[in-house]
């Protein structure tokens, strides 16, 4: 019994990951190497997107906790990431120390507006979500560079909101980078699943035209000219 408890052992610890992870209709790797514990995908896509090159090391005594963490690496493709993670059971999943850079790409983000572009980064400590909703959150997130194209491709700058983690309902601050618009506000994520961004906003005197001709619809301007604005809707 020992030996057979050795050898299946052995085998777990060796399993290759090719063996595990197939082609499917969701997802496919060019080749996968290396083991269920430490290995990786080169070439993956999903629902044929290609998305590059990922690898994965597993942590094995978070098993015994009922979880499946791994610290996780996507490079070489349209996307680059990096952080922690770790799924529970009840649908929970842990993020920690993540860094990622993604494209505002519909074909990436489908929720996405599709005339708006530009770049994606976040810092985050630690983020949590329970069926889908984000139910804690700590760390930045920036959008680089943005671009509104309907007809013509219009600049709008580049935002942050940074969240302290805790509360409720996770709520961040927003402030612009720099560009045409200057503003200040709060994106709040609700339990629901949804979110609601307000704040002020104000236009520069870089601004383009298209902007500056958009603000008066959201209402009279303060003393500072800044003109409230809010939305909502589902993540």
């Amino acid at each position: 019994m020992l030996a057979v408890a050795a050898f299946a052992a052995i085998v777990l610890a060796r399993l290759p990951a090719s063996w595990v992870l197939g082609s499917t209709p969701a997802y496919a790797c060019a080749s996968i190497d290396g083991t269920v514990w430490s290995g990786s995908c080169t070439g993956l896509s999903v629902q044929q997107f290609s998305l590059g090159d990922l690898a994965w090391q597993l942590a094995p005594l978070r098993l015994l906790s009922g979880a499946l963490a791994a610290h996780l690496v996507l490079e070489n493709g349209p996307l680059s990431a990096r952080g922690d993670l770790a799924l529970a059971i009840g649908g929970r999943i842990t993020l920690q120390n993540v860094t990622a850079d993604v494209p505002l790409d519909p074909a990436l983000i489908p929720r996405a507006p599709r005339q708006l572009r530009g770049r994606l980064h976040a810092d985050l400590a630690l983020a949590r979500l329970e069926h889908g909703v984000v139910v804690d959150l700590k760390g930045r997130l920036e959008a680089h560079d943005l671009t509104q194209r309907t007809g013509q491709v219009t600049p709008i700058g580049s935002y942050a909101v940074s969240f302290p983690g805790g509360g409720a309902e996770p709520l961040g601050t927003l402030h612009d980078l720099g560009g045409p618009l200057a503003v200040q506000g709060t994106l709040r994520l609700r339990g629901d699943g949804g979110y609601v961004l307000e704040g002020l906003v104000a236009a520069r005197p870089e601004a383009a035209p298209e902007l500056v001709n958009s603000l008066p619809y959201l209402g009279s301007p303060d003393a500072l000219g800044r003109r409230p604005f809010s939305f909502a809707g589902r993540l």
